[in-house]
């Protein structure tokens, strides 16, 4: 099976937490394509569809959005499922975060069929304003691979039990 694992981000952490995605699915077994959202432009290739997005004051990335908004017809057909990337502390790992109120849209829209919220990061360097400013208090790494990884665990097994339902 063949999934493609996209993303929207502007500053790196969102990439990373879809490239762990990418690593553990290949290591499931799974064939993977990676790419960032602004650049896919075909998801027809693909039996499933992952897409994340970092979080900007409660707003999903523009081109995790976009990308949504542009593949709608195809991702309603295929199993899709969406994450989201931002709290800079733990509470990702501590509860369970729902999307936020445009993402829940969006998964309406296309039938998603789960979501989960990770930890984001923040380099202290980080350019522009906020970003700049909320460095200054909350630079860090709040990304957590084992959480990744469950998830990617169970979409994997979703994949599996969905795959031998149609046989």
């Amino acid at each position: 099976m063949s999934i493609l694992v996209t993303f929207g981000s502007k500053r790196g952490g969102t990439e990373g937490l879809a490239q762990m995605m990418a690593e553990g699915l290949r290591e499931e077994g799974f064939t993977v394509g990676f790419g960032a959202a602004r650049l896919v432009t075909r998801v027809d290739d693909y039996e499933a569809v992952i897409v994340g997005g970092a979080l900007y004051a409660f707003r999903w990335n523009r081109d995790a959005k976009r990308f949504v908004k542009r593949h709608a017809s195809q991702l309603r057909q295929r199993p899709t499922y969406f994450f989201s990337s931002g709290p800079l502390d733990d509470s990702a790992t501590k509860k369970d975060i729902p999307p936020v109120k445009g993402v829940q849209a969006l998964m309406e829209r296309v039938g998603a069929r789960g979501h989960v919220t990770f930890g984001g990061r923040l380099s202290p360097d980080a350019k522009g304003f906020p970003a700049s400013a909320m460095a200054k208090k909350n630079a860090g790494d709040w990304r957590d691979e084992e959480q990744v990884r469950a998830w990617v665990r169970q979409i994997a097994s979703e994949l599996r039990a969905g795959v031998a339902q149609d046989a």
